[in-house]
């Protein structure tokens, strides 16, 4: 039985479970299924990214503390975000991936990184 390569759909040579004549189909197949369907997923996955990169940039150690005015200034966006954890003591902490962030008193917030 001959198969097809997936991407340009040239003849496969090789092990009948192949699916791409070469790496660069592959890659190129790939790219086309991961990448973003539409501007709004852009957005978002770039609004979510610049958030990762400022919290990680600002707790560079694993747990600092800053205030909601830098954050701003950097240009944090507090509407965009993956997850919310709440602690049993009823702390909720708002997370970017691994990156998270709690508000405390007079604007501050605790930032915090989460062991994966």
């Amino acid at each position: 039985m001959e198969k097809n390569c997936l991407e340009c759909g040239e003849r496969i040579i090789g092990r009948e479970d192949k699916k791409f004549c070469g790496d660069g189909c592959r890659n190129a197949f790939n790219n086309k299924m991961n990448k973003d369907s539409n501007n709004y997923m852009r957005n978002t996955n770039n609004k979510l990214r610049r958030n990762y990169r400022i919290l990680a940039e600002l707790n560079s150690e694993g747990k600092s503390k800053t205030t909601r005015l830098k954050l701003l200034n950097k240009g944090f966006d507090f509407d965009y975000l993956t997850t919310i954890r709440t602690t049993k003591n009823g702390n909720t902490y708002y997370f970017i991936y691994d990156q998270g962030y709690m508000a405390i008193e007079n604007d501050f917030y605790v930032l915090v990184k989460k062991d994966i």
